[in-house]
């Protein structure tokens, strides 16, 4: 019985403190935008660089290969 004159207070404290980080929220617009930063995950503002269809970086192996030499 006597741990509830310590619980309750704390409680009342940690409840006091939530509402006023809440409110805090609320007044710095925090909550203005909810949409956007959700949809910027899902949806690219800058389309891709296109890769072409022939390789330009392609690098042939020109040294003989262990099997041609005899």
């Amino acid at each position: 019985m006597a741990s509830l004159y310590i619980l309750i207070p704390i409680a009342i404290m940690l409840v006091c403190v939530a509402a006023v980080v809440f409110i805090w929220a609320v007044k710095s617009d925090q909550f203005e935008d909810l949409e956007r930063q959700g949809s910027s995950i899902l949806f690219d503002e800058e389309e891709p660089e296109k890769k072409s269809t022939t390789p330009s970086n392609h690098v042939e192996n020109t040294e003989p290969s262990h099997h041609d030499k005899h």
